[in-house]
């Protein structure tokens, strides 16, 4: 059957989440439906994460199968022209070979995390980005988050319903970012346990409102243990931003 590989915009605050749900409220959801009208198929496509509820993508990545061959182009337009009462989109769209898989095959996915850090609630950017109107000190931050890169038993910041298998990852970056009275926070890794960059996000802030020193913040980590994260960010201000592949032709 061929197969697709589809990038994918959402705003999450109105969603349960990627995956589908019984109620119909998943992202998932809204997209296999604009799959069956447009081409008459029920089908399920596999995502390369499964974000959490209200949280947004503008690199998502999914892959489905059809029937009939179609052009890439077509699939990405009678999609667009179903998800219109949807704040989802199709951004980029191509043909790919069977072994594809836009879970497995992953190399790394890419996640930013944004803070409105001023008094002023937001206005425009409400449900966008995590308000924290208490100042923060980015460079501490950073410093912090410089500690725990690298492989890790991250149990600290693993939420207690995660189902992995194992709690070790390798975290390859995290870098903590001002921009006026933004702060941008950017993690990669290869994959990410449940929660795991809204935990370390949230505990980050308590370093950067001089709660914790850099120090305690490492000291978190290596505890393993789930009561020693700091309070858990809400979803609204992160985003997964990208998803790295080998080569299709590799």
């Amino acid at each position: 059957m061929p197969r697709y590989k589809l990038t994918v915009e959402y705003f999450g605050t109105p969603y349960h989440g990627w995956q589908s749900q019984r109620d119909g409220r998943g992202v998932q959801d809204a997209v296999e439906n604009a799959i069956e009208k447009f081409s008459g198929e029920r089908v399920k496509v596999q995502a390369a994460g499964r974000t959490d509820s209200g949280v947004h993508a503008t690199g998502q990545v999914i892959h489905l199968d059809l029937s009939k061959e179609w052009d890439p182009y077509r699939i990405s337009e009678a999609m667009n022209h179903h998800l219109k009462p949807h704040p989802i989109v199709i951004t980029a769209y191509e043909a790919v070979p069977e072994t594809f898989e836009a879970r497995f095959s992953a190399l790394a996915r890419h996640y930013e995390f944004i803070i409105l850090n001023r008094k002023a609630r937001p206005a425009i950017m409400r449900n966008r980005v995590w308000h924290v109107p208490h100042p923060l000190d980015a460079e501490k931050m950073h410093e912090a988050a410089q500690l725990i890169l690298g492989q890790h038993d991250f149990t600290t910041f693993r939420a207690s319903i995660c189902q992995a298998n194992s709690p070790i990852r390798t975290l390859d970056r995290l870098d903590v970012e001002q921009r006026g009275d933004m702060i941008h926070i950017f993690a990669s890794a290869r994959s990410f346990l449940h929660n795991q960059v809204r935990s370390m996000v949230g505990s980050l802030v308590e370093v950067g409102r001089h709660r914790w020193t850099p120090a305690e913040f490492r000291a978190a980590l290596d505890a393993a243990d789930r009561s020693a994260c700091g309070p858990v960010s809400p979803p609204d201000g992160l985003y997964l931003i990208g998803v790295d592949y080998p080569p299709l032709d590799a």
